[in-house]
């Protein structure tokens, strides 16, 4: 059976900034340039690890730019809330003592009798290992980070419905000493991708769900599920397959996504058919679905007419009118936001074609996503 996504669109009325002192136009500055130093984050790809189905869940939040999971690290097991990131394939951990990170709480290895490391010529070598171990790094590249390969026992919620935390031992991720971007409130990142090296392949899981809540809202949390808790049983819900990547490299680790067209009202753009399309080689083009990016990105030609129909306005788009977009059905508050002049502004880029398209997570918002693998 062909791999699916499921989605299932829910009300939206909590409008709670986590930061009550930002103006939802500093929220998207913010948000717009990490998402310009996320889309040159490395992906990451390695040994099959997985096991046998497993079951956990994970409390999740948003927390600016991003959308974070609740789990713990290390034994004894200490808080780690972690980037839900469906665009990467490792997990990533900020540890101590090394500093350079922002408020996050650092995870110290030397405080964990479950922790042990791996050199780089092990099984779990990957694309930056040998920077990790001591190489010089390229400040001038985006996305770089020093490294350690190593292994620990994470420990996630059960869906048992009690309130004891599931361990699982000799979890593989990278103990991260610096990095060129800053983390927020966050521990580290939780890759979800397709990659060997990724939480959901590391456990074995052959599916995922979860629903990110409003985009300024920090305050309420809703649950990711992985394994067989992960299901709708709604009877509105719709799926689409997912489009398969013949790249062998880490393009296709992606979920690539086929999208056929776009609607502004009830308007339908004159897109050229083949703007989604991913490549034969699968070395460009495409859609890609990334909870790990905030900022919805279309290809230029497609772009263009959108902001066009909402509104002539360049840079940010802003217009005083509250247009919708009746493709996937998505609100206005999934596409537009409240700037502090009282304008209602497109959260949207423009992408080439070469680099394609990619459905951010403030598209996604208060939408029940499952991923069936």
């Amino acid at each position: 059976m062909a791999s699916h996504i499921v989605l299932v669109t829910a009300a939206a009325d909590l409008r709670v900034r986590c930061n009550p002192d930002a103006t939802a136009s500093a929220l998207m500055g913010d948000a717009l340039r990490h998402d310009m130093s996320r889309h040159g984050h490395a992906r990451f790809a390695a040994r099959e690890l997985a096991s046998t189905d497993a079951t956990i869940s994970a409390p999740t939040r948003n927390d600016g730019p991003e959308y974070l999971m609740n789990l713990s690290i290390g034994t004894p097991p200490v808080a780690f809330p972690a980037i839900i990131d469906t665009g990467s394939n490792v997990i990533m951990a900020q540890c101590a003592p090394c500093g350079g990170f922002d408020t996050a709480p650092l995870y110290n290895p030397s405080s964990s009798s479950t922790f042990s490391d791996r050199p780089c010529d092990s099984s779990l070598r990957v694309g930056f290992c040998d920077a990790a171990d001591g190489g010089a790094a390229n400040d001038t590249t985006p996305g770089w980070a020093f490294f350690t390969m190593a292994m620990e026992t994470f420990a996630f919620g059960s869906t048992s419905g009690d309130d004891q935390e599931v361990p699982v031992a000799g979890m593989a991720f990278g103990c991260v000493n610096d990095s060129s971007g800053g983390w927020g409130s966050a521990s580290g990142m939780v890759g979800l991708g397709r990659g060997n090296l990724s939480l959901v392949k590391q456990l074995g899981a052959s599916r995922f769900s979860y629903c990110l809540t409003a985009f300024h809202d920090g305050n309420s949390t809703s649950t990711l599920r992985m394994g067989p808790s992960a299901a709708i049983d709604d009877t509105s819900a719709q799926s689409t397959p997912f489009v398969p990547n013949p790249n062998l490299g880490t393009l296709s680790t992606h979920y690539y996504l086929n999208l056929t067209g776009i609607s502004v009202g009830d308007k339908s753009m004159s897109i050229p058919a083949d703007a989604f399309s991913l490549s034969a080689d699968g070395s460009s083009g495409g859609l890609i679905i990334d909870s790990g990016l905030t900022t919805t990105t279309l290809v230029d030609v497609a772009y263009q007419q959108v902001r066009a129909e909402i509104v002539p306005r360049p840079v940010w788009s802003c217009a005083s009118t509250r247009p919708r977009i009746d493709d996937m059905v998505l609100p206005a508050e999934s596409y537009m936001y409240l700037s502090s002049g009282s304008e209602w502004c497109l959260r949207m880029n423009n992408a080439s074609a070469e680099d394609g398209s990619v459905l951010g997570n403030y598209q996604q918002q208060n939408i029940h996503f499952l991923f069936d693998l």
